[in-house]
């Protein structure tokens, strides 16, 4: 797909706000009535804001109208109804068939109702589809294609290729790479790009440089995959890989590249600290130098255990996952002039995969509550951040999201209702297993899923070509 192709997917819908339809008032639902009626909320349709009820019928489809009939209604008086979040960057590829119940329970609890791992995913999809296809799920849950874990497991790039097309083949959802962790040459990326714009698929990359001398490079290089390929490319969050240091001019040339034509999206979570495993190539020998820290700035997700020398060398023999000091990504300076241009979306690279106490960034349990919170607090219109967290999203992966992400008659009832006095993010690095606050309640394909902070029905179904 192209530029043009994609903004007349997404561009005409995003110009206004979440509310799909221009066909005018809509026909109030007769005869039967519905299953559930939410009523004395407001939501933002057709360009405005709205305190008319939303239903759902019997096949867990969405309906508006006033003093809708149901068999039963739920009172949600100053709240707010939004499609269920659409969590883009979702990260639980290490053993998902053993950690789905973990990390879905965090998601829905976020207000997530769909959560794809572009960042990572699957290096055998068909597999990974069929395990999952046979668990109940809370959440509706897809995979890309996971280049890492196949270059681990095929010699020569004709092996490798021919995965990365099997993937796609059999419903993988795009093609994902993270070159800072496993380099690849140019060309080999090229030929995965390659597939996913014959595909239609979108290549999403984590670039190769995060320091501050060499991350434009890594912009560049993700611009130029693009030119060179016609795929649609989407840079995983920006801000600690590609504009941490340098944000202003990374946006530019992101911009610059979709004025000539390409399609380049991007994404960001609201922290201004990453976290990443000790074992990683981030920290390989150099790592104080580039990016400014020390052993005691690193901190262990789930205890909080500053880092000396000793325990370093320990535990990069492990899986132990460190954040950075809070600040080391100022918010003001990163994650907000990202976040206010037109192709950058929200997505959490994240997710809690154990419990009682997780080694994952607090971000899997809090991202878009704690983004929501933020852009309130920093004055971002309610309905331009939950645009970047549903209908954006969504625009990725049509059109195997088409039914889910908005708000339009008879499409998927996957909805999200929370109170924005108190909507906010409450994991730590201490502790990252926590409930957000103010998410009251969450529908999945027209069932509850979540309410009052209890775990309720599990509905989630395959997102997948």
């Amino acid at each position: 797909m192209n530029r043009r192709e994609f903004a007349a997917l997404a561009l005409p819908i995003a110009s206004s706000g979440l509310g799909l339809s221009r066909r005018g008032p809509r026909v109030i639902v007769q005869g039967p009535e519905l299953a559930l009626v939410l009523r004395g909320g407001r939501h933002f349709r057709n360009g405005r804001w709205q305190s008319g009820d939303i239903g759902v019928d019997q096949a867990g489809k969405l309906r508006f109208g006033s003093h809708l009939p149901g068999a039963t209604c739920i009172s949600v008086p100053g709240r707010v109804i939004a499609p269920g979040f659409i969590d883009i960057l979702a990260d639980n590829s290490t053993n998902p068939a053993a950690t789905f119940p973990v990390f879905e329970k965090y998601k829905v609890a976020d207000g997530v109702t769909t959560a794809l791992q572009m960042h990572g995913g699957s290096g055998d999809c068909m597999t990974y589809y069929r395990t999952m296809e046979g668990q109940p799920h809370r959440i509706h849950y897809g995979v890309s294609t996971f280049v890492m874990a196949i270059r681990a497991r095929f010699r020569t790039l004709t092996q490798r290729v021919r995965q990365v097309e099997k993937n796609l083949d059999e419903g993988a959802l795009g093609v994902s790479h993270s070159l800072e962790y496993q380099p690849a040459p140019p060309e080999e990326l090229l030929a995965y790009a390659r597939l996913a714009r014959r595909y239609d698929r979108p290549m999403f990359l984590h670039l190769r440089y995060s320091d501050r001398e060499r991350e434009l490079e890594g912009v560049d290089e993700a611009i130029a995959l693009a030119r060179r390929s016609g795929a649609r490319v989407h840079i995983a969050h920006l801000h600690s890989t590609g504009g941490t240091f340098r944000m202003a001019e990374a946006l530019d040339r992101i911009r610059g590249g979709i004025a000539e034509g390409l399609c380049l999206t991007t994404c960001v979570y609201p922290y201004s600290y990453w976290a990443t495993y000790l074992s990683s190539r981030r920290f390989d020998p150099g790592w104080q130098e580039r990016f400014g820290l020390t052993y005691g700035d690193l901190r262990v997700v789930g205890s909080g255990e500053c880092l000396t020398a000793e325990s370093f060398a320990r535990y990069r023999q492990t899986a132990a996952l460190v954040a950075v000091p809070e600040g080391t990504m100022p918010l003001a300076r990163t994650f907000d002039p990202a976040l206010r241009e037109d192709f950058c979306m929200i997505g959490s690279d994240g997710g809690i995969q154990r419990e009682p106490r997780a080694n994952s960034h607090p971000r899997g349990a809090g991202c878009f509550s704690t983004a929501i919170r933020h852009g309130l607090d920093t004055g971002m219109p309610l309905e331009r951040i939950l645009e970047k967290m549903t209908l954006m999203p969504r625009s990725v992966v049509l059109p195997a999201m088409r039914e889910r992400g908005v708000l339009e008659e008879a499409r998927a009832a996957d909805l999200t209702v929370f109170d924005p006095a108190t909507i906010r993010g409450t994991a730590t690095v201490e502790n990252p297993n926590q409930f957000a606050a103010g998410i009251e309640l969450v529908l999945v394909n027209g069932r509850v899923a979540y309410q009052d902070r209890m775990l309720v029905a599990s509905r989630g179904s395959a997102i997948r070509y």
